[in-house]
């Protein structure tokens, strides 16, 4: 029996649901064609968590229940950090921004800049951890990928303004639950 030696990236993704008590949606994009993981598959917003994520001052952090559950069956707690990543995807491939007004305390790093000149700070008030996955031995990439549900109304500003995404997804869209097994996941 061969061992997959694959390194296994701590990973964080979020889904957005939007108008969850009429006709709930949720957000997703394409990945490139070009992409080595999963290229042009329809995806929720994530990736993995950057080495300085531990260090971004959340405004609100993870509920103690949701950080008790990211603890459970982990050997460390990569709570903030995974918090902190989901929010960072979300910003960066989106344009989306879940966070509170506040000033960052100091220099934010550059890949927070934006987000900070926007006068906010990260929040993962109301996400909600509620799945893990592992891909599977013989990927040329692999995640242990923490999944965080969050209320679309968490996002600040215009839902459907995707302008300052970045080109890591295209065909950002909400996405009704019933249609969502049509896509190309």
């Amino acid at each position: 029996m061969t061992v997959d030696k694959t390194a296994i990236r701590d990973a964080a993704t979020v889904i957005v649901l939007r108008d969850r008590m009429t006709t709930p949606s949720v957000l997703m994009g394409q990945r490139g064609a070009k992409a080595a993981f999963f290229p042009s598959k329809f995806v929720f917003p994530g990736g993995a968590v950057d080495a300085d994520d531990a260090g971004v001052p959340l405004a609100t952090p993870l509920s103690e229940t949701c950080r008790n559950r990211l603890l459970d069956e982990s050997p460390s707690d990569l709570s903030h950090a995974l918090a902190t990543a989901a929010i960072r995807e979300l910003w960066e491939e989106t344009g989306l921004l879940l966070g509170e007004p506040g000033n960052w305390p100091g220099t934010p790093h550059p890949d927070w800049q934006r987000f900070a000149d926007a006068g906010y700070l990260p929040s993962a008030l109301g996400m909600q951890f509620f799945f893990r996955a592992l891909t599977p031995p013989g990927r040329p990439r692999r995640f242990d990928a923490r999944f965080f549900l969050v209320d679309a109304e968490r996002i600040e500003g215009d839902l459907d303004d995707f302008s300052a995404a970045s080109e890591e997804l295209s065909h950002l869209q909400w996405v009704p639950l019933a249609e969502a097994r049509a896509l190309d996941l």
